[in-house]
């Protein structure tokens, strides 16, 4: 193509073909972008796709070529009419859209609820002059609406550039150079009007027009095509970090499970030994302590297990931060019990932090539904009561998977702690579950039962704990009903001795 003829395309583009290309890239950028909403979820494109839609809409009327006018004949009286409102909504338009590429919501929320509602009232309000045209026919009045309507979204537009300018983020960079570039392209077409030109010398103000809106537009794909990397980028970022938290609660796993295995071989060892030189008093303590070491080392398999699938969700549905977050408190929990599996007695505050990671990762597979609360009585001392590690675990275990699993509604789990006099406490577990009654009909239609071995295991500890201070301990349940003697929970009442 020569230069001549590069110039005749540039003086009539409305004739030569110019504007009918600029028409079918914004067209081809709606509809694509618009798909692309469909499929990242994300309504920054559907606004985007908006705002291209309406420029398209705007400029039908321009092109003077057969297939278009065609086409467009029917409705150019229309189109005519309302090409000033719609270059006034598109730049409106524009403002949610460079709201939502920026985030603006989170950065400077108030500003983003000043830009929101104004310029849903101002596009409103641009509905209203059209309905009030179309029922009236005053079109003096409604070009006096329009006026005002100008003003206030040329300033709101203007306006914008205060947070655009203000926010760190590095997608404002291509908005700014669209925006500014459109601007420039848009002064040079006033600045041609008002020149003492011939007409044909004046239409090259229309490419002018034509080329600024390309460019505006590729720099607004370019911003949108940069916030999918920056996505894509983090998304990479979280999931290898995750992996590698994976790994080495994968590595802790085997070495506790080793390490477990042999503190059970050589305990084994030793009971068989002592078995032999001691009365059957101290081969009875030894086996208890036996039991202590299965109880603490049965929540591994399992537990880990159901938990790393419950955090695994987070992962397959792209919740980054609930994963993260739960992965963290379930490192912490698993070096709790690991640092408690030789140890005979804790604080009863380590205890209950303990307890509270272990019902925040159960909780997981309920969707958090479980209502979880710890209410401690005024002036006890957790930090100095001991009691035996992870005792309370098979109580709330029951409590989640034999009272609330099955429960209907709000679920609701409670540890209460009150002092009985001076030497004693009171640990009330209690659930608003479905009860012991319906909970036994429920095992009983079970094909495959099994007896709670935690339960009986932490009744042993605790008759071994008791025995060491000469003291006792009690543990009651109560079923709860209310007045209508229906059942509406569980109430679990350990009475321990302070130590």
């Amino acid at each position: 193509m020569n230069p001549d003829s590069i110039v005749e395309i540039l003086r009539h583009p409305n004739e030569n073909g110019l504007s009918l290309f600029i028409i079918g890239v914004l067209f081809i950028l709606s509809v694509y972008h618009f798909l692309l909403y469909f499929q990242h979820k994300d309504r920054v494109y559907l606004f985007y796709s908006l705002y291209t839609f309406l420029i398209f809409i705007g400029l039908l009327n321009r092109p003077e070529h057969e297939f278009i006018t065609s086409i467009v004949e029917p409705f150019k009286p229309f189109l005519d009419h309302i090409s000033i409102n719609l270059i006034l909504v598109y730049n409106l338009v524009y403002i949610i859209f460079a709201s939502k590429i920026i985030d603006l919501k989170f950065h400077f929320e108030k500003w983003y609820k000043f830009y929101y509602w104004a310029v849903f009232v101002l596009i409103g309000y641009s509905i209203f002059l059209e309905v009030l045209y179309i029922i009236t026919g005053n079109l003096a009045f409604v070009v006096k609406g329009h006026l005002f309507f100008s003003i206030l979204s040329y300033a709101i537009g203007i306006l914008f550039f205060i947070p655009l300018i203000r926010v760190k983020n590095p997608l404002k960079y291509y908005l700014i150079a669209g925006a500014v570039f459109l601007v420039l392209t848009s002064l040079a077409v006033s600045v041609i009007k008002r020149l003492n030109l011939t007409y044909d010398e004046k239409e090259i103000r229309y490419s002018i027009f034509y080329i600024g809106i390309l460019i505006e537009n590729l720099f607004f794909s370019l911003a949108l095509g940069h916030k999918q990397k920056i996505i894509l980028d983090q998304r990479n970022e979280s999931q290898s970090r995750l992996i590698n938290q994976l790994r080495e609660n994968e590595k802790l796993q085997k070495e506790a499970e080793q390490k477990l295995q042999q503190d059970i071989e050589v305990l084994n060892k030793q009971a068989e030994i002592e078995r032999l030189e001691r009365q059957k008093a101290s081969s009875d303590k030894e086996l208890a302590e036996l039991k202590v070491s299965a109880l603490r080392s049965q929540m591994n398999p399992h537990f880990i297990f159901n938990s790393l699938n419950s955090i695994k969700r987070y992962i397959i549905d792209n919740e980054k931060e609930n994963a993260v977050y739960y992965l963290n408190k379930f490192s912490k929990l698993i070096r709790k019990v690991l640092a408690t599996t030789r140890e005979k007695e804790i604080s009863l505050a380590d205890e209950l932090e303990t307890m509270e990671l272990y019902v925040g990762i159960e909780n997981i597979r309920f969707n958090k539904s479980i209502d979880f609360k710890i209410e401690i009585e005024e002036d006890l001392q957790v930090n100095t009561i001991k009691i035996p590690s992870l005792i309370l675990q098979p109580f709330l275990e029951n409590a989640i998977w034999h009272g609330l699993s099955l429960k209907e509604g709000k679920k609701k789990l409670e540890i209460k702690i009150e002092k009985k006099g001076r030497k004693y406490i009171e640990i009330h577990i209690i659930d608003n579950g479905i009860g012991r009654k319906r909970s036994a009909e429920i095992k009983e239609k079970k094909i495959h039962q099994r007896d709670s071995i935690g339960i009986k295991l932490t009744e042993e500890r605790l008759k071994n704990f008791v025995q060491d201070y000469k003291s006792k301990y009690a543990l009651v349940y109560t079923d709860l009903e209310d007045t209508n003697l229906n059942t509406t929970g569980t109430k679990v009442t350990l009475q321990l001795p302070i130590v």
